[in-house]
């Protein structure tokens, strides 16, 4: 009976051919192996079926046609459709010599699932291996942390400069930087010898380092308690552009955090640092300066002060006035508006001409630039009613009023309210560049907003009396419905300076 089943296997190999067109790959003969002398039995001997047999597959062409595959002789092409192969190839392009097979397809023009999914294969590959050596680095710098830190406190300073370009290595890669924050004793390591070391490979390395570690909270904390603020301000009189970067790009990171907070003796030391490099030539640090004395001076007395004996106002206003890089602008300007409400700092300021450097950007393409200007030349304005040379900033605060924006109307109407206070030059300027007419409609514009009612109308009555062309700005008033818009106000529940 055994006998018998196994003479009829070709048999129906060969039916199965003639009515079968279409061959998966899966029959084709190519995962057959040649049985071993131990396995052969009745009916493997080919004189027991008189004939041999040739195993046929089919493709279909682009065309609709069929045509005769051929056979164990096909070659890679034919190897290309085994779906162990294709799945290890998709998996593993890498080890395939030839790149072209992994495109074939059964149906030219269409995908295989295997090539489907060969990329979301790769990714999820990659993200593997990406997950090991995650693991592989922070083991690599848990066990070299303890020789590091030996090394940074060696008394050599070849030594010391070789193990700090190691842990400079170390903390580029999140794994292994992760590990150094985590390591009081290395963080220490690595102030002292920035501290204590002149070679500036030493120096570049060790800021380096801390640059690094201080994009993380964890890395803030370590080097604050680790005495790393003394030692980055001691890093700003460095001659090296790169380790001035780092220094000062670290100290800001550092203010930014809620622990981190400059006392007065302190913040003296920074001022006499920090102050020589606002006009530093480099664009790098010079952005970052004043995002430093911002954050130094900000809601502090005693740091605004400082910020003014150390000549703080006139370099800033010099920025304002020489450069065109908007981020270096928009920062110095945030510091401007910082220091626009101190009394001690504002007339400094206004006296260094800071009211005409501040217009020079009203009509910049940077809304965030132009607001900081419009609010800074807003608080300066009650000190600035005698200053001179101010045409062209008012002859841009009146264009202001036609902003679209109502939430930018305070500032211009405030500071015109202000310049052309018992200022007759700039009642006259404001009056000839259509000031009255631009000051009605933003009334008009602003319904209860009072503070934008109260200076606009609080300008008005400065425009109307008291100089040359007091009577054209009346007449102005009637011509443009003025009256009627003045007197609605006071028919309404308003505050009792508006009323007045």
């Amino acid at each position: 009976m055994e006998v018998m089943n196994m003479m009829e296997q070709p048999i129906k190999v060969t039916e199965w051919q003639q009515t079968y067109t279409y061959d998966s790959g899966i029959h084709s003969g190519m995962n057959t192996q040649v049985p071993s002398v131990s396995s052969r039995c009745i009916g493997d001997d080919e004189d027991l079926y008189g004939k041999q047999y040739t195993i046929k597959t089919t493709t279909y062409r682009e065309g609709g046609g069929q045509g005769q595959g051929l056979g164990l002789g096909a070659g890679a092409a034919e190897l290309a459709l085994q779906p162990r192969w294709s799945l290890s190839a998709a998996m593993y392009p890498e080890t395939v010599e030839d790149r072209s097979l992994l495109m074939t397809t059964h149906i030219e023009g269409q995908q295989t699932n295997v090539q489907r999914l060969a990329e979301p294969s790769q990714m999820l590959k990659s993200a593997i291996v990406h997950l090991i050596n995650y693991q592989d680095d922070a083991e690599l710098a848990t066990r070299a942390i303890p020789e590091l830190t030996k090394l940074l406190n060696d008394e050599d300073p070849v030594v010391v400069s070789k193990a700090a370009m190691i842990v400079n290595q170390l903390s580029k890669k999140e794994a292994s930087r992760r590990a150094l924050m985590q390591s009081p004793q290395v963080v220490a390591a690595v102030v002292r010898a920035m501290q204590n070391t002149s070679d500036l490979d030493t120096a570049r390395c060790t800021t380096s380092i801390l640059h690094n570690l201080s994009h993380h909270r964890e890395g803030l904390l370590a080097i604050f308690k680790s005495g790393g603020i003394p030692a980055l301000v001691r890093m700003l009189s460095s001659p090296v552009e790169s380790v001035l970067f780092y220094a000062i790009t670290t100290l800001h990171n550092l203010l930014l955090y809620q622990h981190v907070r400059p006392r007065a003796a302190r913040a003296r030391a920074w001022g006499k640092s920090l102050f020589p490099l606002l006009l530093h030539n480099s664009r790098q640090t010079q952005t970052s300066v004043p995002a430093c004395v911002a954050e130094t001076g900000y809601r502090r007395h005693h740091s605004e002060l400082i910020i003014l004996a150390n000549g703080g106002p006139q370099a800033l206003v010099q920025i304002m006035r020489s450069y065109t890089y908007e981020k270096l602008l928009w920062t110095t300007s945030r510091v401007l508006k910082v220091l626009s409400v101190c009394p001690s700092n504002k007339p400094a300021i206004v006296e260094a001409g800071g009211m005409q450097a501040l217009g020079k950007h009203l009509t910049s393409s940077s809304p965030r630039l132009v607001q900081n200007c419009l609010w800074t030349l807003r608080n300066l304005s009650d000190v600035a009613t005698k200053q001179e040379g101010l045409d062209g900033v008012l002859k841009i605060l009146v264009n202001q009023l036609s902003s679209d924006d109502v939430n930018v109307l305070p500032c211009p109407t405030a500071t015109l309210s202000n310049l052309t206070c018992n200022n007759s030059k700039n009642k006259t300027l404001v009056t000839q560049s259509n000031g009255v007419e631009a000051l009605i409609h933003t009334i008009l514009r602003a319904g209860d907003k009072e503070d934008i009612t109260e200076p606009a109308v609080c300008a008005l009555r400065h425009l109307t009396s008291r100089h040359p062309e007091a009577e054209m700005a009346q007449n102005s008033v009637r011509l443009n419905y003025g009256i009627p818009a003045i007197v609605k106000l006071l028919n309404q529940p308003n505050q009792w300076p508006l009323v007045k």
